[in-house]
């Protein structure tokens, strides 16, 4: 229960800075390959003119999918469903995906990992499409 809690915390923070193209305050909980690909991707917006909007409403569930310990690395699955805002505006401000106007239902599965020979109480997401 005290992994979902956290799991849950980490979910929305990450997907509120992701979103607003702030990764200073969600880098110790993501993995260099994924840390990687969001910085790809703000880029991208950014080279692009494009603005990212995400109000997050709430997490309506979050089950652990799957776990497993490989040494000394435990892996869990969690597929979260949320309810969150969101749109990407162009450069003149139309609305060129979503709806700043509805609630939608979004699926995810995240993979999370943790060392458990480190003294870093972290979990780091190491995968966001499982």
């Amino acid at each position: 229960a005290d992994f979902l809690k956290g799991a849950k915390i980490a979910y929305e923070s990450i997907v509120t800075n992701f979103s607003s193209g702030e990764l200073k305050q969600i880098k110790t909980l993501l993995d260099k390959k994924v840390l990687n690909e969001f910085n790809e991707a703000i880029n991208d917006r950014k080279n692009k003119g494009l603005t990212s909007n995400t109000t997050f409403i709430g997490i309506s569930s979050a089950d652990i999918k799957n776990y497993s310990q490989i040494n000394n690395m435990f892996e869990v699955t969690v597929d979260f469903v949320s309810e969150i805002i969101s749109s990407i505006k162009d450069k003149e401000k139309k609305v060129i995906s979503g709806n700043p106007d509805k609630i939608k239902k979004v699926y995810d599965t995240w993979k999370f990992q943790k060392d458990v020979t480190t003294n870093n109480p972290n979990w780091l997401l190491i995968d966001t499409q499982v």
